[in-house]
């Protein structure tokens, strides 16, 4: 029986897509079910189509708080009856509203190599800090930005490259780490 994914994103979608063409080709023994986005002008939304993959489209803004979308999503979600959550690129915390239903479903891919360089634009932190090596991460979510339990790791050699060219080899990897990990929590 195939388990039912749910991804959250913003964005472009590049690990949304690399998801669902695993579990399309037959990679992973799942099926990507539901796209959730809170950015109705987001790439990642033509993605899904393309996959006829369905959407919840929602801003934020025109909610109350963060607690009134979340209990829609909840909703949305147990309809679905989904086994795993995943984040990619998903560019906002998750409340206890989700946590609280869904503990140790929630996971979420980092680009680089936690616990350094958490948050936002990590890729450019550890590009600009003089490290030689930054990474790859998938982890559990929790309350915390990035903070949650690890689940792998992949290191990526910064080698005197550009910026663009480290941002391409972290992707890569990314896609790889993300559909293994999720392998292997299936």
């Amino acid at each position: 029986m195939y388990k039912k994914i749910a991804i959250f994103a913003s964005g472009n979608g590049s690990n949304f897509e690399a998801i669902a063409q695993a579990c399309a080709n037959g990679r992973l023994n799942a099926e990507v079910v539901l796209l959730i986005c809170d950015n109705p002008n987001a790439l990642v939304i033509k993605r899904a189509e393309k996959f006829n993959i369905p959407v919840f489209k929602f801003e934020p803004k025109t909610y109350a708080n963060k607690a009134e979308y979340e209990t829609e999503i909840v909703q949305i979600l147990k309809k679905q009856t989904i086994d795993l959550i995943c984040l990619a690129g998903y560019m906002r915390l998750v409340s206890e509203v989700l946590l609280n239903e869904y503990e140790g479903k929630i996971i979420n891919i980092h680009p680089s190599l936690l616990p350094t360089f958490k948050g936002l634009n990590a890729i450019e932190q550890a590009y600009h800090s003089g490290v030689k090596i930054t990474g790859v991460t998938t982890h559990f979510v929790d309350k915390t930005i990035d903070g949650g339990k690890i689940i792998d790791q992949v290191s990526v050699a910064i080698d005197n490259c550009e910026l663009q060219e480290l941002e391409e080899k972290i992707h890569a990897v990314e896609h790889e780490l993300y559909i293994q990990t999720i392998k292997k929590l299936l």
